[in-house]
């Protein structure tokens, strides 16, 4: 893998989200414009970044330009996310650019984007993979679960408190 470099999403970066909400919905070839995503209420909200309300996010890079995202999002009961588990369970994207894809830096942006969300006593991280993503199996790798009662096929949820996944850190007791 090469030097990734990241960090803190801003609200400055909504071009980067919009672009990486684009291509979370076209992963497997173009379903939808950019405008359609601009018009769509639901996926319009994934472009919105708001860290008064909780939400945060890491951007990576090598060198000068952007090569992935991840954020969390909060989204409320009366407008969920397509990964929405219960109130007070942020949602998670995340989105590698393409040419950059394959080097490891998706699992850099994750394992970030967790170690942050445990920094703030976040309990558990959801988000929305359609079948056949092949993101699926490194989100399981990490610990995603599905969640077979959300509102959306294709929703994982990550527990973040108690027992966590992995072999234990150093200095850390077994078992």
């Amino acid at each position: 893998m090469t030097d990734v470099d990241l960090r803190a999403l801003e609200p400055a970066d909504a071009l980067l989200l919009r672009v990486a909400t684009w291509l979370d919905v076209n992963w497997g070839g173009e379903r939808i414009s950019l405008a359609q995503v601009d018009a769509d209420p639901l996926l319009a909200e994934y472009c919105r970044f708001r860290p008064d309300g909780g939400d945060f996010g890491l951007v990576s890079a090598s060198g000068d330009p952007s090569t992935g995202v991840v954020w969390v999002k909060h989204f409320p009961p009366d407008r969920p996310g397509y990964g929405f588990v219960r109130a007070g369970v942020p949602e998670l994207s995340v989105c590698v650019l393409p040419g950059y894809r394959g080097a490891g830096t998706g699992g850099v942006l994750l394992r970030a984007a967790v170690a942050e969300a445990r920094r703030r006593s976040i309990g558990a991280l959801s988000l929305s993979v359609e079948d056949g993503n092949p993101s699926r199996r490194l989100y399981e790798r990490l610990g995603f679960t599905s969640a077979p009662s959300a509102r959306h096929p294709g929703t994982m949820l990550l527990p973040l408190t108690g027992r966590r996944h992995g072999p234990p850190g150093p200095g850390a007791p077994a078992g």
